[in-house]
C-alpha cells in the first residue's frame, strides 16, 4: 500500500477519534453567553493582576517570578524583563496609573551597558518589542494613554539596545549569531549554529525601529537575515530548523511549522501587512504553499526532510498552535478551523497542551510532557472567534481559564506544568504569560462583550508581534516608501535630499546606507507638503538573493560558501517567466492592506487584493 495513502487513512482515523472526543465533552456545558463572557473577561483581568502583583511584590526588578516560592530570578539579561513585557498589556487594560509609573521607572533606571550575553531572538521579541510598543502608546494622544511628561525615553533605550545587538549580524550569510554580549559584542567562541526562527523573526521590531529613528540599518540587517535563510531553501521551497551562519549549511534539515521555525512564517506575512513590502508577501506566498503541500496532513502538521519531503517526525508540538491564527490573518479560514479543532482536542484530553504529542501512538511524546504557559493555542482561538464569531471558541476560552485557574495557579502567580498528565507544578513563570497568554484570553472575552479596547476599537489597526506586542499600522510606520504628491500628504521628511541625489547633486556620505549590500535605503516619514519619491526601480521590480562578494568581517579566514542564486521578481501589470514548477500572476499594489483574504479586503480607496486558489492545480494568483 502506498505510504501516502496509509498516512491519509491514519490522519482520518486520528481526526475522527479526536472530533468524537471533542463532541462528547462539548455537551457537558452550555455555550458561553454574554453575561458569562463578561464574568470571564473580569476573571482574566484578575488573573493578570494576580501574576503581575506577584511579580512586582516579590521579584521586581529581577527578570521573572518564581510563583511557588514567591521569589525572583534573572533569566535573560537582568533588566526587569517581566515589567517590560507587560507594558502594553497594562495599557490595553486601561491601567493608566501603573502604565505611567512603569514607563517612568524604566526610563529613569534601565540601561543596557551591561556585561551580559543574551539571546538575540528573545531580547528582540520581548525587550525591544516591549519598549517599542509602549513607546508608540505613551507618545500618541490617539491611544488615550499618552504620558504628558514622556520624552521618547523608551525609544532611546530601544535604539541603544538594538545597536548593541548589531554585531551579531556580522556574518558572511547575513544570518545573525544566536547570542551577543551587550557590552563586548559576539564572543569568539560563540556557536555558529542558529535556528531559522532565531534568524528570521526580527523584521517587525527592527523595521519599526528604523522607521521611528530614520536609520535604515536595523531594517536592513533584519531583512538580509530573511533573505539569507530563504536563499538557502530547498528545491521544495522548504527551510530547515538550524543553520550555520558562516557556511550557510543546514545542520538540521527537519522542516515544519513548529519548534525552531514557527515565527519565520509568521513574520513574512506580518511584515508585509505592517510595512507594505511586497517582497515579504512573495516569499510568504511560496513558503505557505509549500508548507500546505508537504507539511499538512489534514488536520495535522508533521515534520519532513526539507529535500525529500519524507516524514521524519509525526508529532504535534505546542508551538504549531499559532498556525491557525496565521491562516486567519491570511484569509485561509477553513483549514484553520479544522486544525484548531484537532489541536484543541489535545488540550481537552490533558487540560493543557504538552510540548509534544505523538500522532502515531496518540500519547504524550516522551520527554515533552510540560506546558510552560504557552499562548499559541489561545492566540489562534482569539483570531478564529474574531473571524467567525462562532461561540465554540468562547467555550474553548472558558476551558483555558478553568485549566489555568485550577491547574496552574500558584500563591504568587501561575506555574509551569512539568507533566500535563499529573498536573505537577514547577516554580517558574515566563514573562510571556503576561505579555501574551492572558492578553489573548482577555481580548477573546472582551470581543464577545463590547470590544471597547485599544486593539478592536482603537484609532489604528494593530499587528501583534510574536510576543503579542502591539504594533500599530500608522502612516509613520506603514507608508515610509509610499509615493504621494498631494498637499499635506504623509511624506518622507528627507525627500529633498533624495531628490538631489536623483538629480545628480552631491550628497553626504556619512550615513550607513551602503554598509549592507542587499538593501536600498528608504526614508522614514514626516508630515510635509510637496512631491515625495516613491519606490526605486529596483525596489519595485527586482530582488535577487545572492551572497555579497565582500563582507565587513575581515578577521575570518573562511572559504566563501558556494550557493545557487535563486531570484524572484515582483512585477506590475506584466508576466514573467519563473521557476519551472511555478506559474503565477501577480499585480502589484502600492497601498498596504490589512489582510489577505479568500474574498477581498477593501481599503479606503476601494482597492482590493484577492487570493484565488484553484483546488485542481494548486496555483495561486493575486489580482487587484
Amino acid at each position: 500500500m502506498d505510504s501516502n495513502f496509509k498516512w491519509l487513512l491514519f490522519a482520518i482515523l486520528i481526526s475522527l477519534t479526536f472530533s468524537g472526543f471533542v463532541l462528547h465533552h462539548g455537551v457537558l456545558a452550555e455555550s458561553v453567553n454574554p453575561d458569562e463572557a463578561k464574568q470571564l473577561r473580569d476573571e482574566v483581568r484578575g488573573m493578570f493582576y494576580h501574576a503581575f502583583d506577584g511579580y512586582m511584590n516579590n521579584a521586581f526588578p529581577l527578570d521573572e517570578l518564581r510563583p511557588l516560592s514567591c521569589q525572583g530570578e534573572d533569566t535573560l539579561g537582568g533588566y526587569a524583563l517581566t515589567l517590560i513585557d507587560s507594558l502594553d498589556t497594562l495599557a490595553l487594560l486601561g491601567d493608566r496609573e501603573r502604565f505611567i509609573s512603569s514607563v517612568e521607572w524604566i526610563g529613569k533606571n534601565l540601561q543596557f551597558n551591561i556585561n551580559k550575553t543574551v539571546s538575540v531572538f528573545e531580547t528582540t521579541i520581548r525587550v525591544l518589542g516591549g519598549l517599542l510598543s509602549a513607546h508608540l502608546i505613551a507618545s500618541d494622544y490617539a491611544t488615550g494613554m499618552r504620558i504628558p511628561s514622556y520624552n521618547n525615553e523608551l525609544l532611546v533605550l530601544a535604539e541603544n539596545l538594538a545597536r548593541r545587538m548589531l554585531p551579531a549580524f556580522d556574518t558572511p550569510t547575513g544570518i545573525p549569531f544566536g547570542s551577543v554580549n551587550l557590552m563586548y559584542g559576539v564572543d569568539k567562541h560563540e556557536s555558529k549554529i542558529t535556528s531559522t526562527a532565531g534568524g528570521g523573526t526580527l523584521s517587525l521590531e527592527f523595521g519599526v525601529l528604523s522607521r521611528l529613528t530614520n536609520d535604515p540599518v536595523f531594517e536592513q540587517v533584519a531583512k538580509n537575515a530573511v533573505r539569507g535563510l530563504w536563499a538557502r531553501r530547498s528545491n521544495l521551497d522548504l527551510v530547515g530548523a538550524h543553520i550555520n551562519v558562516f557556511t550557510g549549511e543546514w545542520t538540521q534539515k527537519d522542516a515544519g511549522i513548529g519548534t525552531s521555525i514557527d515565527s519565520f512564517y509568521e513574520y513574512l506575512l506580518k511584515a508585509y501587512i505592517l510595512f507594505g513590502d511586497e517582497e515579504y508577501l512573495y516569499i510568504f506566498q511560496e513558503a505557505y504553499r509549500s508548507a500546505m503541500q508537504y507539511l499538512h496532513k489534514d488536520p495535522w502538521y508533521v515534520e519532513v526532510n526539507m529535500d525529500s519531503a519524507a516524514i521524519v517526525w509525526p508529532v504535534f508540538n505546542s508551538l504549531q498552535a499559532f498556525w491557525p491564527g496565521l491562516q486567519v490573518l491570511a484569509g485561509d479560514v477553513d483549514p484553520a478551523i479544522r486544525t484548531h479543532t484537532a489541536f484543541f482536542s489535545v488540550w481537552k484530553r490533558y487540560g493543557f497542551t504538552p510540548e509534544g504529542f505523538n500522532l502515531a501512538t496518540l500519547s504524550v511524546q516522551y520527554g515533552q510532557k510540560s506546558y510552560p504557559l504557552r499562548p499559541e493555542l489561545i492566540e489562534s482561538t482569539y483570531w478564529l472567534y474574531k473571524a467567525t464569531r462562532d461561540p465554540r471558541y468562547l467555550d474553548a476560552g472558558r476551558d483555558f481559564v478553568a485549566s489555568l485557574q485550577y491547574g496552574a495557579k500558584c500563591p504568587c502567580g501561575y506555574c509551569h506544568i512539568t507533566d500535563v498528565e499529573l498536573h505537577k507544578q514547577e516554580d517558574h513563570m515566563e514573562s510571556f504569560f503576561l505579555a501574551e497568554t492572558v492578553k489573548y484570553l482577555w481580548l477573546l472575552f472582551d470581543l464577545a462583550v463590547d470590544s471597547d479596547n485599544l486593539v478592536d476599537n482603537g484609532p489604528y489597526k494593530y499587528i501583534f508581534s510574536t510576543e503579542g506586542h502591539l504594533l500599530p499600522i500608522t502612516p509613520q510606520i506603514s507608508l515610509a516608501r509610499e509615493h504621494c504628491s498631494y498637499f499635506g500628504g504623509y511624506c518622507p521628511s528627507n525627500s529633498t535630499k533624495l531628490e538631489q541625489e536623483v538629480l545628480g547633486e552631491d550628497s553626504s556620505n556619512d550615513d550607513h546606507s551602503n554598509d549592507y549590500p542587499y538593501h536600498e535605503s528608504f526614508p522614514v516619514t514626516g508630515l510635509i507638503k510637496g512631491l515625495c519619491p516613491g519606490l526605486t526601480h529596483a525596489q519595485k521590480y527586482g530582488f535577487s538573493y545572492v551572497l555579497p562578494e565582500k563582507t565587513d568581517r575581515e578577521d575570518v579566514n573562511q572559504p566563501k560558501p558556494v550557493v545557487t542564486s535563486s531570484s524572484i521578481v515582483l512585477i506590475s501589470d506584466q508576466t514573467v517567466e519563473k521557476r519551472p514548477q511555478e506559474e503565477e500572476g501577480f499585480t502589484s499594489q502600492s497601498e498596504p492592506i490589512m489582510t489577505i483574504s479568500g474574498g477581498s479586503s477593501n481599503d479606503q480607496t476601494g482597492q482590493e487584493l484577492t487570493l484565488l486558489e484553484s483546488e485542481t492545480d494548486d496555483q495561486r494568483s493575486y489580482s487587484s
